[in-house]
């Protein structure tokens, strides 16, 4: 039994389920037909009447051949005791016949309808069980480099329906998930090769000479550190990125002009003037990862300006959202070009610079997106960008 498919099991279960309440269906019909039937008719006036009033033509022969035949009443007696004898045992004999009839008629017809039924049964498993099959195929057809097969079911919103959609989620979530495992490989690796390949160089060159001086050990020394502060930047960033990708862990009431405040104590204004309007934007989020999107807006504002140039800031209400605004001055963006600073490692100028990691806005974009907010950028006429975060509020 265990070995037998679940269409099968179906069908013997519908299959048996009918043939019982069949059976029971005919069982009580024939015990209420068998007892309507075994009253015994009585002997006399009343059980004449009765066969007489089904059968007139016979009461009138019956009465004209008494009548005719015999005046002697103890004759007559007897004539009508044979009569009301010879219609019991009819009674009897047509009672049985019909008893019998009905029982074969009715093994008959039930075992023709439960064969109908397990056709019906069949098929009606094979339908209810389609799902499972493409479940199944999609299930199969999903492996590590390929996980873009959908059951995608359609139909009534029932169980089946429910665990076709949790499958699909379950997919989307896996395929987002090696998809982010092979962006932050990618991505480390390619930004991780040049602080590694520096630091390289630098050990190879001092180790190199034959008695390195205190000073070139020393110059050495610093170059690693410097080095690998840049790829645990990278890493650090890259690990932001990959976390994003699985949603938020903590949820919390957060004002936005508390996070800008915090942030701006962390941040090195330089030579550049921060202009500062913060006014309450309650949201609900992590507070830790908000601070963070607040801190990279700043200190790319700060970072891509111009000597004594300016930022403002400003946190505000606006149509129940909560919107944090950051405008800075800086060098010319070609508006066409505004979109691709929001990807890992796009920076405002060409790949001869290393200044910054080119992943300051694309962590803003992936905090601002898992927090159900946008991210808006504008070129300004005159240099700069106009970058706003808009999130919901609390």
């Amino acid at each position: 039994m265990n070995r037998l498919s679940i269409r099968v099991r179906l069908t013997l279960l519908y299959t048996s389920v009918f043939f019982v309440c069949g059976a029971v269906v005919v069982a009580i019909s024939y015990g209420l037909l068998a007892s309507l039937s075994s009253v015994a008719p009585k002997e006399g006036q009343q059980e004449r009447d009765i066969f007489f009033m089904q059968n007139p033509e016979q009461f009138i022969d019956y009465c004209r051949q008494v009548v005719n035949t015999t005046t002697d009443e103890n004759l007559r007696h007897k004539c009508e005791t044979a009569f009301a004898e010879g219609v019991r045992t009819g009674a009897q004999t047509q009672r049985e016949a019909t008893l019998s009839h009905l029982l074969q008629y009715s093994a008959i017809a039930l075992i023709a309808v439960t064969l109908l039924a397990a056709l019906a049964g069949w098929l009606v498993a094979g339908r209810v069980l389609r799902p499972v099959h493409q479940i199944t195929a999609a299930a199969r057809a999903a492996s590590e480099h390929n996980l873009s097969a959908r059951v995608g079911l359609a139909g009534p919103h029932d169980e089946l329906r429910e665990l076709a959609d949790t499958f699909d989620a379950m997919l989307a979530r896996l395929e987002a998930s090696f998809a982010s495992q092979r962006r932050f490989i990618a991505n480390a690796s390619h930004e991780l090769r040049t602080p590694l390949a520096v630091m390289g160089a630098t050990v190879d060159v001092v180790l190199a000479k034959p008695a390195p001086t205190p000073e070139e050990l020393l110059a050495m020394g610093r170059d690693v550190r410097t080095g690998v502060d840049q790829a645990e930047a990278v890493v650090g960033a890259l690990l932001t990125l990959a976390r994003n990708d699985y949603g938020l862990t903590v949820r919390e009431p957060v004002d936005l002009a508390t996070a800008v405040e915090d942030a701006l104590e962390t941040v090195e204004y330089g030579n550049r003037v921060v202009h500062a309007d913060l006014e309450p934007a309650a949201t609900t989020g992590d507070p830790v990862l908000l601070e963070r999107l607040a801190a990279n807006l700043i200190d790319n504002a700060i970072r891509y300006n111009l000597p004594g140039g300016q930022v403002w800031i400003t946190t505000c209400l606006t149509d129940g959202q909560a919107v944090l605004e950051v405008v800075n001055t800086g060098p010319f963006v070609l508006a066409e070009r505004v979109d691709d600073l929001f990807k890992p490692f796009q920076r405002l100028h060409d790949g001869t610079t290393r200044d910054g990691l080119g992943l300051g806005l694309a962590i803003v974009a992936s905090i601002a997106s898992v927090h159900g907010g946008t991210v808006a950028a504008v070129a300004r006429p005159d240099g700069g960008l106009r970058v706003s975060v808009t999130l919901p509020s609390a």
